[in-house]
């Protein structure tokens, strides 16, 4: 099957995996791996590679994410049996106020985003999204749409995540000219302004609309476990600066790592310590200190025990997630939105971003929708009037506007965001791919008002 009856039959698919996990009750990883299974007999995909092509999806999505998720659920229980969430929950109220977590969950998630994945990034400041809520009390759904939302946006918009900077080297290559990731980065920056703004409302919005597992104990407006009392069943909590350090010691390592690769340098130690997996176990390491400093080392074989078998469900349900997507990259559903692109390219700047949101709702990798994206449109740049720097650096923000819509089942962070931030999979339908539908629009929407100023 091939051409239009194969896109039919992908929508199909996606219909058919939500209400088999919605409304009939299975288990998602079952759902998604039957759906997986069905879509690539009826795809054509050569019966004796279908096994192949399953477990790839598989092995490669526990090979990227696998060890990141184990070793960030790991953090933040240290974190959070510790008393160092409260402590850095603290420090974040005391900066921002009470009444703006979601705020700060956002400018936090956009910062940090920037040198990390997305991925890592929700796994790493998790601990605090969810101390945040304890703290203040506010809706644990809108605390994790405005993160996931902030990691998402600078996650495809600003290098040095791999997908700006790849599709950046491709459009600029296109020109002639040497890539100028300083006016990416710019670019980046001043088109997150609407769809930060446009996160932080729908963040708002939903949370008072959809109710997570993990929502703060609420009992006629006022917490029933006052913050004073949290604390005190901590006794005493340890220092700002400890507390920060498993969460900011691997955001560093991994950014100074990428800042040094970008810069085009290699320093075999720095890029071993800024590798992700590493870095994130240099954390597990600062989060043993305060479990040694609070004199729970006794705990840690439980701790770890509970965290494998949490982090069961979530790494199945994610590597199942890639195996839809590799089954989709197998097919010949991309070649087939490659082969018929010219048709778009009449609309501009729209026709990178439209291409790109075709691309990701259809294999759910950002990144692969970037780099496939770029690469169609690079040889057409002037021929779409888009052929000189400044709109090549504002054509890769479209591009990335458009991987950002949406984030669905065969995206493994919209499981991440899911499981992490403790909601049903209808909600996170409602949540996490509305949301990456209103932010990925909101940022073309900027792309346009940036190039309606510098054409």
């Amino acid at each position: 099957m091939s051409g239009i009856s194969l896109i039919i039959s992908f929508i199909i698919s996606v219909i058919l995996m939500i209400v088999a996990i919605s409304k009939w009750k299975i288990h998602p990883f079952i759902s998604i791996m039957t759906i997986s299974l069905l879509f690539a007999v009826v795809a054509g995909i050569p019966l004796e590679d279908i096994p192949g092509v399953i477990g790839a999806g598989f092995s490669n999505t526990f090979k990227s994410i696998g060890i990141v998720i184990i070793f960030g659920a790991l953090i933040g229980t240290l974190l959070e049996k510790t008393g160092a969430a409260i402590k850095m929950a603290d420090c974040v109220v005391k900066l921002v106020g009470k009444k703006n977590p979601e705020l700060a969950m956002l400018i936090m998630g956009w910062i940090v985003s920037i040198p990390v994945f997305c991925d890592s990034g929700f796994v790493i400041l998790n601990p605090i999204r969810k101390a945040l809520v304890k703290r203040t009390g506010k809706s644990s759904v809108a605390c994790t749409v405005a993160l996931s939302m902030g990691l998402y946006i600078s996650h495809c918009f600003i290098p040095p995540t791999p997908g700006p900077i790849a599709a950046a080297n491709t459009l600029f290559e296109g020109l002639g000219q040497d890539t100028n990731l300083l006016l990416v980065m710019i670019m980046g920056a001043v088109c997150s302004i609407l769809p930060l703004i446009a996160g932080y409302l729908f963040a708002i919005y939903i949370g008072k609309r959809v109710k997570a597992h993990d929502e703060a104990d609420i009992d006629n407006g006022e917490l029933v476990q006052t913050y004073d009392e949290l604390v005190a069943s901590f006794g005493k909590l340890p220092g700002a600066l400890i507390s920060f350090a498993p969460i900011v010691i691997p955001i560093f390592l991994m950014g100074f790592s990428s800042a040094l690769a970008m810069a085009g340098k290699s320093i075999a130690f720095i890029t071993f310590l800024g590798t992700p997996i590493i870095a994130i176990g240099v954390g597990v390491v600062f989060g043993l200190i305060i479990l040694a400093n609070q004199n729970m080392m006794g705990e840690f074989y439980k701790i770890t025990e509970e965290i494998l078998k949490v982090s069961g469900p979530i790494l199945f349900i994610t590597a199942a997630g890639g195996v839809l997507g590799n089954v989709i990259a197998s097919s010949s559903m991309v070649d087939f939105i490659k082969d018929n692109s010219t048709f778009l390219a009449s609309f501009g700047l729209m026709f990178p971003f439209l291409l790109s949101a075709i691309l990701k709702t259809a294999q759910g990798s950002s990144t692969v929708a970037m780099t496939t994206t770029a690469g169609i449109i690079a040889p057409m740049l002037t021929s779409i009037g888009l052929g000189n720097p400044t709109l090549a650096a504002l054509s890769v923000i479209a591009i990335g506007a458009g991987a950002m819509t949406v984030s669905h089942a065969n995206d493994s962070y919209f499981w991440v965001v899911t499981n992490f931030g403790e909601m049903d999979v209808e909600d996170g339908y409602r949540t996490q791919t509305l949301g990456t539908l209103i932010v990925g629009i909101a940022s073309i929407i900027n792309a346009y008002i940036v190039y309606f100023i510098v054409r």
